[in-house]
């Protein structure tokens, strides 16, 4: 059976068929995805997708589509004239989108936004800007008008910028995808918020992630391979510390891939994992790298290849090589070089990798000790300007300048300029926040700090208008002195309410109850004491003030830890 890809053409877009037998399957992709959007209208291309998918209703055959970082798709599975009917219909539709849905649309992306748990690591490596926005919610959904969807499509879903691919016995007959003419986009501009490198920061979640940039190869994809046998065996089968350790090899079809790595870890087994973690990394940057390990991942990458369906599950990847400009290689070539690499090869993709490196530990962790420099959660300096202090004792301050905002609190400072500002998150009782291209952000509530009616229109009026991103009204504005401004990674998402903790609570209700146990004596004594025949006035004095004041120590605690989480 044939393993080539055919290149054609089907009106005027660039086609890769392979020979299979089966139902057909086909795919259109564009080179276009969340990367290529700003954070205050992120979310757009997902829209454009669903839009775009909606005329297909309730078919019998296998449909989607998948909006990535730098490419979207969509493909199906069917009959002949289920194929050509559904290629025929999204190109229908793009050119036409559905408005009478929009609504409903933003709906649905939003219920599906609530059960996403978006990584942070490319918010730390690029930013708040690029192939980091997949890092962020979809915020600038909501405010999506018809003629801004309907620009994105005509500028970003054209012919010159799509390529067709098609799996099946032969090319559809009478298929005709009507698209408008545009341009081949490049490839995302690939961004940074690393001055240094390798670099860490502390997450909340259990377990390790680390994910390093290297030289898009046949040996970049055997050493992701031999990392995870590696992690697998020390974390795993040795240690007992882990229960997944995996890796994956995306490529940016930029000539540049990602090597991403994840073991996860019980609460105390995550120093363990961290230490066993680090330890293979460094083993495989000292060379120590077996050749079984390289000879078991090459047997599967080749079994890969020489599959009777390898053409066929090539085909979504050769299309996003076409469209970045990189003609796809043919399997002979890529089986010779496959057969080529050495642990030598490898050895230099593990340097490669360390230089790159972000790494993920747990909270309360660092990777001082190993070499990782911690990556900025704060800025070198604050913008010149008018000070407000907050009103509340121990708490940061704000600074508003003519180029940006700062907060300040203690030795530590987030700045957020005007010109480098990605997005400002505006609520309607009148808190704001600037998030900067690098990820940090400020929060600017001017209840916490004074701030006049006169200067917040002048912070306003200091953000181009499509940077503002409107959102409906908060539950309750942000605790006093504990935004700081310095949040990255999800601390720069919407913070819920504060929330009275498990201590909190159990000391509430154990001071309440003793009090309220006391308080049972005392009040008898109180009313029956007095009537004591043995019993002087001084005595029943005393013991009931004695009583009562032991009961108000008991009630004390309770109160207070009441009046602090409301507070919260």
């Amino acid at each position: 059976m044939s393993q080539a890809l055919h290149h054609t053409e089907v009106d005027g877009i660039p086609a890769l068929f392979a020979y299979a037998t089966g139902p057909m399957r086909a795919g259109l992709v564009f080179r276009v995805g969340v990367a290529d959007e700003t954070l205050a209208r992120s979310g757009i291309t997902h829209l454009v997708e669903h839009l775009a998918l909606h005329r297909q209703g309730l078919a019998d055959y296998h449909f989607n589509g998948a909006t990535k970082g730098a490419f979207t798709h969509f493909h199906a599975e069917g009959a002949e004239h289920e194929i050509v009917a559904y290629l025929e219909g999204v190109c229908a539709s793009l050119t036409d989108l559905p408005m009478e849905r929009l609504e409903t649309e933003k709906e649905i992306l939003r219920t599906e936004e609530a059960r996403r748990e978006p990584g942070q690591l490319p918010l730390w490596r690029y930013g708040a800007q690029g192939y980091g926005l997949v890092s962020y919610p979809e915020w600038g959904v909501r405010d999506l008008r018809p003629d801004d969807l309907r620009h994105w499509a005509g500028t970003w879903f054209t012919r010159d910028n799509a390529v067709l691919w098609i799996a099946g016995e032969r090319l559809p007959a009478g298929l005709s995808l009507k698209l408008p003419a545009g341009h081949r986009r490049p490839m995302p501009a690939v961004t940074s918020a690393l001055p240094t490198a390798p670099a860490y920061f502390s997450d909340g979640k259990g377990g390790v992630l680390l994910d390093s940039v290297v030289g898009d190869s046949t040996a970049g994809r055997l050493y992701a391979g031999v990392l995870e046998r590696e992690l697998s065996r020390a974390l795993r089968q040795e240690g007992g510390y882990s229960y997944t350790a995996a890796t994956d090899y995306t490529s940016r079809r930029d000539g540049f891939a990602v090597v991403t790595a994840f073991a996860d870890a019980l609460p105390a087994k995550q120093d363990a994992v961290l230490g066993g973690f680090v330890d293979v990394l460094a083993g495989l940057q000292a060379g120590r790298i077996a050749q079984g390990d390289l000879d078991a991942v090459r047997a599967r990458a080749d079994a890969s290849l020489t599959a009777h369906d390898a053409a066929v599950r090539r085909l979504p990847g050769a299309a996003e090589d076409l469209l970045a400009h990189r003609p796809p290689r043919g399997f002979d070539e890529l089986r010779s070089e496959l057969w080529a690499i050495t642990p030598q090869h490898l050895y230099g993709v593990a340097l490669e990798a360390a230089g790159t490196a972000l790494l993920q530990v747990p909270a309360g962790h660092d990777a001082d000790w190993a070499g990782y420099t911690a990556a900025p959660t704060g800025s070198s300096y604050a913008v010149t300007g008018t000070t407000f202090a907050s009103r509340h004792k121990g708490g940061p301050s704000l600074i508003v300048g003519s180029e940006g905002v700062s907060v300040t609190t203690g030795d530590r400072t987030a700045t957020v300029l005007h010109r480098a500002c990605a997005a400002v998150l505006n609520w309607p009782d009148g808190g704001r926040r600037f998030i900067g291209l690098d990820g940090l952000s400020v929060e600017v509530e001017p209840g916490l700090y004074g701030v006049d009616a006169h200067t917040m229109a002048t912070v306003d009026a200091a953000v181009h208008p499509s940077a503002v991103v409107r959102l409906p009204p908060r539950q309750r504005q942000p605790r006093p002195g504990t935004d700081g401004g310095e949040g990255t990674g999800a601390q720069a998402r919407a913070k819920a309410p504060a929330r009275r903790t498990g201590g909190q609570t159990a000391l509430l209700v154990v001071f309440g109850l003793l009090a309220g146990l006391w308080s049972l004596p005392a009040l008898a004594y109180t009313v029956f004491g007095f009537s004591d025949p043995e019993a002087s006035l001084g005595e029943w004095a005393t013991v009931t003030v004695v009583l009562w004041g032991i009961g108000a120590l008991l009630a004390w605690p309770a109160v207070r830890v009441l009046r602090n989480t409301r507070r919260g």
